[in-house]
């Protein structure tokens, strides 16, 4: 029998599947949209199945709170179209539901669990997947316990949601942070939280990047000193490219490969150590004012620069932040 577009249309919001799916579906099934479903999710699982291996780079990020116990929960899925449908928006509400009601502490303890139609977890998105032909996965889950405790959904959008929790109520503030630390995307809450490997490996980047910006200074004032720009000596492809120009002789080529080789082994061999040091440890404690949530300038104020640290303590001296959580599906 013919289906109407209508029809199509209507069957494809209920289940995410593609346009031709849905139609040869609907067409077998004469118009019955349960057994349209049900023929949809027998190929689907086939395919998904098939589909094992794919990126699952779309999804439906997920937060919330009840008394005491939030979370936030990750449903990946293949596409934007599948990921910003209603069955699959919901499907990764009803994981979020059973997650905080269970109190589960960890994404294995999520995906043990049964659902409140009485559906495994696991089960009700591999049922899914059959729906759509789409791989599915959960693939993330945070939780905080405690009291004041606020929730974050960037935007609305289910991509990236916060969790921040404070030692006091005061929900105004708390929200505010959330959204800071949506925006400013902290890796720590303060210096102590920071890994010692962490802060080593950066410095040793600092201290690296330091040396090889001190090199090029030197190489720079040895070749303008010699009446060599160094803008057109800068790298092989463009000398050769200045060169063919007419911007640089092949004479001059040659000299300014020769004054830059040895500007930087004269440099490399006589770096003063201790101005190394004081650079990279500046340019440390400028990672750890940009990464840590308490040390980050805050984003939400009244106008005035201040970090998130001080905004708290002039409206609550004793007001703190006890912990965060952060998880997005954008690239970043």
């Amino acid at each position: 029998m013919a289906v109407s577009i209508d029809d199509i249309k209507k069957l494809r919001a209920m289940t995410g599947a593609g346009l031709a799916d849905v139609k040869k579906a609907l067409t077998e099934a004469e118009g019955d949209f349960d057994k349209a479903k049900d023929l949809l999710r027998e190929r689907g699982l086939a395919i998904a199945a098939k589909r094992s291996d794919r990126e699952t780079s779309n999804g439906c990020v997920l937060v919330k709170k009840v008394d005491g116990f939030a979370a936030i929960v990750a449903l990946k899925c293949e596409t934007d179209f599948v990921a910003n449908g209603a069955d699959f928006i919901k499907l990764t509400s009803d994981i979020l539901d059973a997650a905080i009601a269970a109190k589960a502490h960890t994404l294995d303890e999520v995906k043990a669990l049964t659902l409140a139609d009485g559906s495994a977890v696991q089960d009700a998105i591999t049922q899914r997947s059959g729906i759509t032909g789409e791989k599915m996965e959960l693939d993330g889950y945070n939780v905080l316990e405690g009291d004041n405790i606020e929730v974050y959904d960037h935007m609305g959008k289910h991509t990236l949601a916060t969790m921040v929790q404070l030692n006091k109520e005061n929900a105004e503030l708390g929200h505010k942070m959330a959204m800071q630390v949506a925006a400013m995307k902290p890796i720590a809450l303060d210096e102590e939280s920071v890994p010692q490997e962490v802060k080593d490996n950066e410095f040793q980047v600092a201290v690296q990047k330091t040396k090889e910006e001190q090199i090029e200074k030197a190489v720079e004032v040895a070749l303008k000193k010699a009446g060599l720009n160094p803008n057109l000596v800068d790298s092989e492809d463009h000398i050769e490219s200045n060169i063919k120009k007419g911007w640089l002789t092949r004479e001059e080529a040659d000299k300014a490969l020769v004054i830059k080789k040895e500007a930087a082994e004269q440099k490399a061999a006589n770096m003063p150590e201790q101005m190394i040091q004081n650079i990279a440890k500046g340019r440390l404690a400028k990672f750890l004012k940009e990464c840590c949530l308490v040390n980050q300038e805050f984003q939400f104020g009244d106008g005035d620069k201040t970090s998130v640290a001080d905004y708290l303590k002039k409206r609550d001296k004793d007001l703190k932040i006890v912990a965060y959580k952060r998880f997005t599906l954008v690239a970043e």
